[in-house]
């Protein structure tokens, strides 16, 4: 499949009722605007078409799901307004992900690590926007108030997690598909109740927004498997964040790879 023929399907199964296409060649995007909304969203057709290869019509399905709620998403904002500040909460994204919306607009953002940035989003249900500066204005709230919510938004998520043990090593997922499962590496007070288990060191990953994978790597080999794993799903994930994994000690999170270079020249120190 051709990138005309994508677009042609996305109309095909978006109808042009509500919708007006603009198709990018040189960049390979597709604008699409929301006509009664006077806003819209840029869409890679090279992501959904490298996802085809894998996963065929799934992959137009999940594009097309995505933009059906996004455009409800709008809807409701336009109508409703935003009152609830439970309904914020935190979301991770890697450091290469856009600073300011379609419009231009700056989203409300905090450090994280080198690798990682935290975003503020409205859940509306099924789907979430994402907080930016202008829409401060509409909730007549602060920023400090918006991720003070958020903070408090993320320890009420459930922290079910499924155990897997591979070589010896202990790995904890977390995957509840509810937008949300990377934000618990948000969750202090669960990160603190899992390290109380862990018996090797604790390691930390985030590949994707759907999932948090928690390590107790117990020898060498861990490390391996912990590498080939978080690439796995970062490859799959719909919206991938990181492939690099963390340790996590007394609260700070370090990347493995600082570890490691730390740990060489810890033992040619001794030497």
């Amino acid at each position: 499949m051709k990138s005309k023929q994508l677009v042609e399907q996305l109309k095909l199964r978006l109808g042009t009722d509500h919708f007006e296409y603009i198709f990018d060649k040189e960049k390979d995007k597709l604008r699409l605007e929301f006509k009664s909304l006077n806003k819209g969203m840029d869409i890679s057709l090279a992501d959904i078409l490298a996802k085809y290869h894998s996963i065929k019509e799934k992959a137009i399905d999940e594009v097309v799901y995505t933009i059906g709620q996004t455009f409800e998403a709008m809807k409701k904002e336009q109508t409703e307004g935003f009152q609830d500040l439970s309904h914020v909460f935190p979301v991770i994204r890697s450091t290469s992900f856009p600073l300011t919306s379609n419009e231009g607009q700056p989203f409300l953002t905090s450090e994280h690590t080198a690798e990682t940035r935290i975003y503020y989003a409205l859940d509306l249900g099924t789907t979430y926007r994402l907080i930016d500066e202008s829409m401060l204005q509409k909730l007549s709230i602060s920023e400090n108030q918006i991720k003070e919510a958020a903070r408090f938004s993320v320890r009420k998520l459930p922290t079910n997690t499924k155990k897997d043990e591979v070589a010896g090593n202990m790995f904890y997922f977390i995957n509840e598909n509810d937008g949300y499962d990377a934000s618990r590496i948000l969750n202090e007070s669960f990160l603190k109740e899992m390290e109380s288990k862990i018996e090797g060191d604790m390691t930390l990953s985030v590949p994707h927004q759907d999932v948090l994978i928690i390590g107790d790597i117990r020898n060498e080999v861990g490390y391996d498997v912990l590498a080939q794993m978080t690439m796995h799903f970062f490859s799959v994930g719909a919206v991938p964040i990181t492939s690099l994994s963390f340790v996590y000690e007394k609260g700070e999170l370090e990347p493995i790879f600082i570890m490691a270079k730390n740990k060489v020249k810890k033992e040619q120190d001794e030497k």
